[in-house]
């Protein structure tokens, strides 16, 4: 095996697992959104937004793939050695894996919100609020992708 294959197996589960976690977190909020819009639909505008907020976890993914594609030369088949391709697998893993569990998890809290927004409790902002947190581990995983692609690029 060459290392540009290990370098690209991290970035395709960094682009895989950091969009499956975000399809999976804007079901979760899009099914609860159906529910909620059942018992009181001049609340779509808050259940949209919390709805989508997953949705940012797969953007973190392709972000990463294109730092590493423009910015040094982590991805370049001519001088890519085991060391790169070590460092763009596990930054992948990582913003993959981050990305996967944080916007499941971040739907679910949305999905919560959303239920109660529905029921009539004013708490669109603080679930907002509550469900960036998830979203904070993913965005240090870009940052640490950001960085290792710094390091070896």
């Amino acid at each position: 095996m060459e290392p540009i294959t290990l370098a690209y197996i991290g970035v395709g589960l960094m682009l895989a697992l950091s969009g499956i976690g975000s399809a999976y977190g804007v079901t979760i909020g899009g099914n609860a959104s159906v529910g909620a819009m059942k018992k009181n639909p001049d609340q779509f505008g808050s259940y949209l937004m919390l709805s989508a907020l997953p949705g940012t976890q797969g953007l973190y993914g392709f972000a990463a793939f294109f730092v590493f594609l423009n910015f040094g030369d982590a991805l370049n088949p001519e001088t890519i050695g085991w060391l790169q391709a070590s460092g763009v697998f596990g930054a992948g893993l990582a913003v993959g894996l981050a990305g996967l569990f944080s916007a499941i998890r971040q739907g679910q809290v949305a999905a919560n919100g959303i239920a109660a927004v529905g029921a009539g409790y004013d708490v669109a902002g603080k679930t907002l609020i509550l469900a960036v947190f998830p979203e904070l581990y993913a965005i240090v995983a870009f940052a640490a992708a950001f960085m290792i692609n710094g390091a070896i690029g």
